[in-house]
């Protein structure tokens, strides 16, 4: 992250991600979080507003536990090809603890995403590769150069860069494949192949 309360990355699909880690190693990337399983609740409010006003109330569990708050993206200025938002996160004790008093706050569960995520660190950029059910992602973040210079070690210029957010891609998917899914999870997506066409926005340029 560009400072501590913000958020600068960008996304890109990828098919093989060991050959990707296998680059990062090659190139002097370090590991700082093996592979983990992660789990995430995004809420709403008692009037569902949150996800309409482009807020992300989201509690994460992997090996640790955090609460995390986004803001809509900043418009897109000269360059659009990097997504740029508010985002202040606090990590906690206890998961279920945290989802009582989130209820208590007036706030409920409205969906639940999974992936498996490797984390390493290259150039003062933080580089994940992300295990969707969808299928696979790298995903930088850090300040704006840092990402470029990374992108350009990886050799991934040419490919197509996504700057919305899994769950954006999930509901593009939806629409592309014709599927009614209220959860982004493994079970879900066991006999569902996904073409990486079916991650293109619905209509126009969609930035989340």
């Amino acid at each position: 992250m560009s400072d501590q309360n913000s958020e600068t990355e960008v996304k890109f699909y990828a098919t093989d991600l060991q050959a990707v880690a296998q680059t990062l190693e090659t190139i002097g990337a370090q590991l700082t979080a093996p592979r983990v399983y992660e789990r995430n609740v995004r809420y709403e409010d008692a009037t569902n507003t949150l996800s309409k006003r482009g807020i992300v109330v989201r509690l994460r569990e992997d090996s640790r536990v955090r609460l995390t708050y986004k803001e809509p993206p900043e418009s897109p200025s000269a360059s659009s090809d990097l997504s740029y938002r508010y985002e202040a996160e606090v990590e906690v004790s206890d998961f279920a603890t945290m989802e009582l008093i989130l209820g208590k706050l007036g706030y409920h569960p409205y969906l639940v995403y999974e992936k498996y995520r490797t984390t390493y660190e290259l150039d003062e950029a933080e580089i994940v590769l992300d295990e969707m059910p969808y299928g696979n992602f790298i995903e930088i973040e850090g300040a704006p150069d840092a990402i470029e210079q990374v992108i350009i070690k990886l050799d991934l210029q040419d490919k197509k860069r996504y700057v919305t957010n899994y769950i954006r891609l999930f509901e593009n998917v939806q629409h592309h494949l014709g599927l009614k899914l209220s959860d982004l999870t493994f079970a879900n997506f066991e006999e569902i192949t996904v073409p990486e066409k079916a991650f293109e926005p619905v209509s126009g340029i969609i930035v989340e």
